[in-house]
Formats: C-alpha cells, sequence, structure tokens
C-alpha cells in the first residue's frame, strides 16, 4: 500500500491578531487614564487664580479689605475703581467677575452670577467671611443675574457636550461619507445652522435659560458646531482617519472639561483655562455668556477662536478636494504615443 506523501506543516500564525489584541489590551487604559486627567485635574484643583476683582473705596478703608483678599497669593487679581459706578461698569463689560465696595455702612459685594454662578458663590463666602470676623455685615447685589429658569446656569454648562457631539458627529459623518471640497463645506455648514436653530429652540425658548436675542444665540450655537465639526473634518482632511480620533481628542477630551462651562476660565489649573479657551468648547461657552447675558461685551476674542478654527478647518477640507481632484484628473489623462518618425 503506497505511503501518502508528507502532508505540508501549516503556516505560522500571522502575528498581526496578536499584535491587535495587545493594542486593544493597551490602549484602552491608556484613553481611560487620558480622560480621568483631564476630567479630574481641573474638577479637583477648582480654585481662583488671579480672578479679576474690583475694589472701591479709600485706600485706608480698602487697605484691610486687600490685605484679606490678598493672603491668598495668586488667587485675585484686584483692580481698583473709582466708584461704585466704575465698578458696576466693569462687571457688565466683563472686565471682573465682581468687586468689594467699601462704604461707611459697611462692605458691598457686586456680582455677576450671569457671568458663572460658582464664582459669584465662591466671592460670597470669601467676603461675608472675612466681613464677619471684623463684625461687619455685606450687602451683595447681582449686577448681571442668570436666568431666572435656570439661576445655576445648569442648562447652559450642559449645552457643551451636546455641541462637542455634534461636531465631532458631523466632522465623521462627512469624512466617512467620502464628502470632499464644496460638498464637505455645504454638509458641514448646513448641519450647523440646524444645531444652532435646534439648540436656541431648546435652551432660549423652551428652557429659557438663555436670555438675549434669539438670533445672536442661535448665532452663537451655530459657529460653535461649524468650528467643531469643521475642526475634525478638516483634521481628517489632512491625516486621514487618524485625524478623526485628533479631532475627537481635542473637542471631547480637552476642549470640553478645560471649557470652564460649571466655573470660569481663571478657576481652572493652569494651563487648562487657557488651553480650553483657544478650542472651541471653551470659546463657544465664553462668547454665549457675552451675547445672552452681557450684550455682546468681550465677545471678539471668542468669536475670532471659533471663526478661525471654522475658517482652517473648512479650508483644510477645500485644499484636500482640490488635491484629490487634480490628481484624479491627471491619473485619468492617457500617455500621448510617440509621433511617427519622418
Amino acid at each position: 500500500m503506497a505511503t501518502s506523501p508528507a502532508t505540508a506543516a501549516p503556516p505560522a500564525a500571522s502575528p498581526a491578531p496578536h499584535r491587535r489584541v495587545a493594542a486593544v489590551i493597551v490602549l484602552i487604559p491608556v484613553l481611560v487614564a487620558l480622560a480621568l486627567s483631564a476630567f479630574a485635574w481641573p474638577a479637583a484643583r477648582t480654585a481662583p487664580r488671579d480672578l479679576p476683582l474690583g475694589v472701591v473705596g479709600p485706600a485706608a478703608a480698602t487697605a484691610p479689605v486687600e490685605r484679606r483678599l490678598e493672603r491668598h497669593r495668586g488667587a485675585f487679581d484686584l483692580r481698583r475703581y473709582a466708584d461704585e459706578a466704575a465698578a458696576r461698569e466693569a462687571v457688565e463689560d466683563r472686565e471682573v467677575y465682581g468687586a468689594v465696595v467699601v462704604t461707611e455702612r459697611g462692605p458691598k459685594l457686586l456680582t455677576a452670577s450671569a457671568a458663572s454662578p460658582s464664582v459669584a458663590q465662591m466671592l460670597q463666602q470669601a467676603v461675608a467671611n472675612r466681613a464677619s470676623a471684623s463684625g461687619a455685615g455685606v450687602t451683595t447685589v447681582d449686577v448681571v443675574p442668570a436666568a431666572a429658569a435656570d439661576p445655576r446656569g445648569a442648562a447652559l454648562n450642559a449645552s457643551v457636550l451636546p455641541l462637542a457631539l455634534a461636531g465631532i458627529g458631523a466632522g465623521s459623518a462627512v469624512t466617512l461619507l467620502g464628502l470632499r471640497g464644496g460638498r464637505a463645506v455645504a454638509a458641514l455648514t448646513g448641519s450647523a445652522v440646524l444645531v444652532g436653530a435646534v439648540a436656541a429652540a431648546l435652551a432660549a425658548s423652551w428652557l429659557e435659560a438663555v436670555p438675549g436675542d434669539w438670533w445672536a444665540v442661535a448665532g452663537t450655537f451655530a459657529l460653535a458646531a461649524l468650528a467643531m465639526g469643521a475642526a475634525v473634518a478638516g483634521l481628517a482632511a489632512l491625516l486621514g482617519r487618524a485625524g478623526l480620533g485628533l479631532g475627537a481628542l481635542l473637542i471631547m477630551l480637552l476642549g470640553n472639561p478645560f471649557s470652564g462651562a460649571s466655573s470660569a476660565p481663571e478657576m481652572l489649573p493652569e494651563p487648562a483655562g487657557a488651553i480650553g479657551q483657544w478650542l472651541p468648547p471653551g470659546a463657544g461657552v465664553s462668547l454665549l455668556r457675552s451675547v445672552s447675558f452681557f450684550d455682546g461685551a468681550a465677545a471678539a476674542g471668542p468669536a475670532l477662536t471659533l471663526t478661525w478654527w471654522a475658517a482652517l478647518g473648512l479650508g483644510a477640507a477645500l485644499l484636500a478636494g482640490a488635491l484629490r481632484q487634480r490628481a484624479g484628473s491627471a491619473e485619468s489623462v492617457p500617455e500621448r504615443e510617440p509621433a511617427p518618425a519622418g
């Protein structure tokens, strides 16, 4: 009986699956560590850092107040004003979060809960504790109050996450659907306009948590959504699908917790507060507060930040689309045959 030929040994297993398993094992804990660090670090280290605060009154009367406030080194950026009217104007222009006015009847605290309810509460506690130590009462005046339907600013703070998800979703959808050039720009812009209208209808009309001109509020929501969506789509256009991860990292893991929406940029550890204001979520919250409660005061900076994020992202999408179209047209042109000899 003839023997069968020797069976060939099976090929060695590809190392690719093992590498993928190892990548999952390592990548997930790294992402968890990044997320916990980004969200927990600012929350655990919330405290005033160079928080702008006005002081009004004669030098002899305000000196004890200033000394008490300056005991916390680096906590407050004290700014002197000539009178209470000037201090009120500074609060309304978002130059300071509040002001301590020293009068003959005792200290008066001017706050702006619309700028940050948590900061207003912190100032009340800080000034009241120092005044009670000297036996004087404190009169608190909320110069620019938060919305009556949302005195704690919870609805405005909660709007950051849905806008971030909308931006990431729009940028990812444009990339995964293969939209390029003008179509990508049209999709991102149209989506942002509808997001702005829906967000304003919910936050302003229904919840009454964001007062002010309805169209300005809707435009702010739309610009923030466009900046985030364009940032994700632009990074994906330049870097491929890896750009989606980088865009989500910037918007969700950095922009969202560093936005200062629940407190203020000056309440976050350095440099988180500064970084947050250069990213679309933080700039969007600052612009929304300005147009909703402060008649557009201090709106130029965050508006420019959102605009250049949107412009750079849309520009990258247009450039990538033009380059792909040029490369495709070059490949479709047939090579010319050489002319026959004489």
